[in-house]
């Protein structure tokens, strides 16, 4: 049985919670991907940052005439991860269970990759 350690992306862009928003937003759409896992400075995940998240920042620069913040102004926490040992029908059931679309994979508090949506579909795509 495949695993979350077997699909998971291990070149992650991860951010810290005291980086502006718009540097983070800018590593986003540099690398093409829609969120990113913040870890403080002991290497915990403290945060995700989304999409929806950088929006959020967006609007309230805009409309509100907020300064720009910073990524733990806009994270979500607390963050919800998957063990990198949980089986894949696992970890479809718990994006099943929630809106989210991806989660950062953990062996013990460390931080080893983050799996999404896509990579599973990719994965199951790749062998039909």
């Amino acid at each position: 049985m495949l695993r979350a350690r077997d699909l998971m992306i291990t070149d992650l862009v991860v951010l810290r919670p005291e980086m502006g928003i718009h540097h983070a937003v800018s590593l986003l759409m540099k690398r093409d991907i829609s969120g990113a896992p913040v870890l403080d400075q002991h290497g915990t995940v403290v945060g995700i940052l989304t999409e929806k998240d950088c929006l959020r920042s967006i609007f309230r620069a805009c409309y509100h005439q907020e300064p720009e913040g910073i990524v733990a102004d806009y994270m979500n926490q607390p963050v919800q991860t998957i063990d990198a040992e949980m089986e894949v029908l696992g970890v479809i059931e718990k994006f099943l269970e929630g809106p989210f679309r991806r989660f950062p994979v953990l062996e013990g508090t460390r931080l080893v990759g983050q799996i999404s949506r896509r990579d599973i579909l990719s994965t199951v795509e790749a062998m039909w």
